[in-house]
């Protein structure tokens, strides 16, 4: 993996006219807290030093523990910029005061503004759709085309699903919420849990790999995992999505839920106008499709490349990110009624 993503970076670069002048002073700094933990995301921070100058000093944790850090550390914090997945811990961070406001032209224009906080704290980065898989060769009882379809009495003993504490089923609840109302999403809820196969237990690769087998019929996953499981070397991985059917759900309506990885400049950044250099930098169009081609997302402009691209087409939900944080405390509360463990 790190070797493909090594190839890739160079590749892309030899592809990429720099926008950004390399004028910065060899003892200039951005220093980044990521809970992002991937190769090409190393490989993104070497071409921005190359570019300007400006050298990346990275600390990485999970989004949680690099929160209170920050929080903790307040104004003496040498942090000056926070990377996360899920918009939902995005915006955590914001109700923490992690963040400060942000003007930029480059970034208003860049990133649509239901990916980016109303306020200008956060911005969106990447993309994560969750769509509905199910087993190709046992296929279903009943159409599936909606998430709301996940509850039909008809799919009983067939679904899998991650725990309700798992930030991604917050964020898509929340969305539900957001659509419905917290009643309807109730009433979804226990419809899904009635319908469980198992208790929920693993990550989504563990849901994937239940439904190939055959162990599950129909669950939910991020497109990261899908597309993961796509470009991988190995035979076994292949087989599992060549098992799948991947839909991609609401179509006819609202659109399929999308969640973000972001990042925002935080309160007492040291480096700030740095910081938000980088920022604009991971818009750019030789970021936007590293974080497409090497590690399986879709950017928040330019064209979709990469493993993912073979999903095909789709229309996604346009709710303001925010409101995937916003929602939360209800979301938790209506999983709990429900009895999503």
């Amino acid at each position: 993996m790190k070797n493909q993503a090594t190839k890739l970076f160079g590749l892309l670069v030899l592809l990429t006219v720099s926008t950004f002048p390399a004028s910065a002073t060899s003892d200039e700094v951005v220093n980044v807290y990521s809970a992002r933990h991937y190769d090409t995301d190393m490989a993104l921070y070497e071409e921005f030093t190359r570019q300007t100058g400006i050298a990346v000093n990275l600390i990485e944790g999970g989004s949680d523990a690099l929160i209170e850090r920050i929080r903790n550390e307040g104004e003496f914090s040498p942090a000056d910029m926070l990377i996360t997945v899920d918009a939902g811990r995005l915006w955590r961070a914001g109700e923490n005061d992690i963040f400060q406001t942000i003007e930029s032209d480059v970034l208003n224009q860049r990133v649509p503004q239901n990916l980016r906080d109303p306020e200008g704290l956060w911005f969106g980065l990447s993309k994560r759709v969750r769509v509905i898989a199910f087993n190709k060769a046992a296929g279903l009882p009943v159409a599936v085309n909606r998430y709301e379809d996940l509850a039909n009495p008809a799919l009983i003993g067939s679904v899998c699903m991650r725990s309700s504490s798992n930030i991604y089923n917050l964020s898509l609840m929340s969305s539900i919420i957001e659509a419905q109302g917290e009643k309807a999403a109730e009433a979804w809820a226990r419809g899904v849990v009635g319908n469980f196969a198992r208790t929920p237990q693993g990550n989504d690769t563990a849901q994937l790999r239940a439904v190939a087998s055959g162990e599950c019929g129909i669950t939910v996953a991020n497109t990261y995992y899908v597309g993961r499981l796509i470009g991988s070397d190995d035979p076994k991985n292949n087989a599992i999505t060549n098992a799948l059917t991947i839909v991609f759900p609401n179509q006819s309506d609202r659109g399929a839920h999308v969640n973000i990885s972001g990042a925002g400049v935080t309160r007492y950044a040291p480096n700030k106008e740095n910081a938000i250099r980088f920022l604009e930098y991971l818009t750019s169009d030789f970021a936007q499709r590293l974080f497409a081609e090497g590690n399986n997302e879709y950017p928040i402009v330019g064209p979709t490349s990469g493993p993912v691209a073979s999903l095909g087409p789709f229309e996604e939900d346009s709710i303001n990110s925010a409101v995937l944080g916003q929602r939360q405390a209800e979301a938790v509360r209506v999983f709990d009624r429900a009895g999503w463990q």
